[in-house]
């Protein structure tokens, strides 16, 4: 058997379906290559179908063999071929930047649609074909229903069996859920769109956010032996961790270092905030995933944590009535914008434009229907065409903050800055071409000439603007 690199391999096993599978049955895999052992969990995926998942990183012929204190399932063994494939592999964090594993650039352009995958049918597919024509290459998702303001629809199934009337059974998993999960995922990848996976959160009327702690682990494990082989998949341990009063940050630890140690290919771990921070400088935490308005302060945390700095909500496009939820698309760029020459990456779209089925893109997608989409489309290829993976934050005066790439690349942003000119002091003995980006009429203008030392750069007065520096030879 081959499977290309990077790619999903999965083999299921009959074992006992008697009893509780779930909780009583233990099943693990080794896979080896040459003298690596990787140890893989398996997971129950019901009606007597146990199943391992693992994604090979590595070109050659693998080996495995199940161990399990059940007959039936231990001493299972076999062997693929893992071949070069089309695949860059699952985002690491590099230093402040994000990478595929085969060093291929990635920039996080995010979108927030939580409860999505709690919608009927019809409803996901519609925001599968707009995901399919928008500019983001990752999306914000709970595994738990959300309950909330304009999101009050009862979901058609749950991570565990049961419902609000009739009571959960924690003990079980619901296969027909993580069925549907399953192939979202598989949606979302076959559109290059990481899914950042929110294990928990406060918005809750059903009680997932008040767990016992061996049921919060025996979940953690579960959804980790399902999903690490894909390689599209983050991890955020919550979403508003803060807002989880029954918990503490001791608890946030405890699932950080659970998902670590289960997860045979170490995916990127966050948490979100509401108020207040996580410590985003422990040894478990990739990168920084940050709810703020003041994008301005990207560089802070930067230089804080050395690690990359998302900003995955600074508010939202929209015209519901909270603050939150009202700001216009203009608004939201300019955010993005400042966050990005601040040394962050562009995570933090979202829409609430009211409608009177209540499908608000941020909770249940659907349709977008914004003005932000196309411009974060621009903006991601401003950055898709710069060095991505070289760009450094300097504040070279007060008032001019950009991101470099040495001597050779600079981007500037002038926000709500209607200047006609600019006086740029650019490094002794360099010559570089000027582009005037609009960042909102997703317009490139090209200055005549070159500019050297301390130079005068007409601007065309108006907002939004981006000065984009890039060294010439003589």
């Amino acid at each position: 058997m081959e499977i290309r690199q990077y790619e999903r391999f999965e083999i299921s096993f009959t074992g006992p379906s008697g009893g509780n599978p779930f909780c009583e049955v233990e099943l693990h895999a080794e896979f080896r290559l040459g003298g690596r052992v990787v140890r893989v969990r398996g997971f129950y995926d019901g009606d007597g179908d146990y199943r391992v998942r693992f994604m090979p990183d590595a070109l050659g012929t693998w080996s495995f063999t199940t161990t399990s204190p059940t007959a039936e399932l231990d001493g299972r063994s076999g062997s693929f071929e893992c071949v070069p494939g089309e695949s860059h592999g699952p985002v690491r964090a590099i230093g402040t930047h994000f990478e595929y594993d085969d060093g291929e650039p990635y920039v996080p352009v995010g979108t927030t649609c939580y409860a999505w995958i709690h919608q009927p049918e019809p409803l996901r597919d519609q925001t599968i074909e707009a995901l399919r024509k928008s500019p983001f290459t990752k999306i914000r998702m709970c595994l738990f229903p959300k309950r909330y303001a304009y999101n009050e629809n009862e979901p058609e199934s749950f991570v565990f069996p049961g419902s609000l009337s009739q009571g959960f059974d924690y003990t079980s998993f619901n296969p027909a859920f993580f069925a549907k999960l399953d192939g979202e995922l598989d949606r979302l990848l076959e559109l290059g769109i990481e899914a950042d996976l929110i294990l928990f959160h406060p918005y809750d009327h059903w009680g997932f956010k008040q767990m016992d702690p061996e049921v919060e682990n025996r979940y953690l494990e579960y959804v980790v032996a399902r999903y690490a082989a894909y390689r599209n998949v983050w991890w955020s341990m919550a979403n508003e961790w803060d807002f989880m009063r029954e918990k503490t940050a001791a608890d946030f630890h405890r699932y950080f270092r659970i998902v670590q140690a289960e997860d045979h290919a170490a995916h990127l771990r966050s948490v979100h905030n509401g108020n207040d921070f996580y410590d985003h400088g422990l040894p478990w935490v990739t990168h920084l995933s940050i709810q703020r308005w003041e994008t301005q302060q990207t560089s802070t945390w930067l230089g804080q944590y050395g690690k990359p700095v998302v900003i995955d909500e600074c508010g939202y496009e929209g015209n519901i009535q909270e603050a939150w939820g009202s700001i216009s698309g203009q608004e939201l760029l300019r955010r993005q914008w400042t966050a990005v020459t601040h040394g962050g990456w562009p995570g933090a779209h979202g829409e609430t434009y009211y409608n009177d089925r209540e499908e608000l893109w941020w909770a249940k997608g659907g349709m977008l229907t914004g003005e932000s989409p196309p411009r974060i489309a621009f903006l991601r290829s401003i950055l898709e065409s710069a060095p991505v993976n070289q760009l450094s934050f300097e504040k070279a005066r007060w008032d001019q903050p950009q991101i470099h790439s040495g001597e050779e690349y600079y981007l500037f942003y002038l926000g709500s800055s209607q200047a006609s000119w600019r006086v740029w002091q650019f490094p002794q003995g360099q010559k570089y071409v000027v582009d005037v980006i609009d960042t909102w009429q997703m317009t490139v203008e090209r200055l005549p000439g070159t500019f050297a030392g301390e130079a005068r750069i007409p601007l065309p007065g108006r907002e939004f603007v981006a000065i984009r520096a890039t060294a010439v030879a003589d």
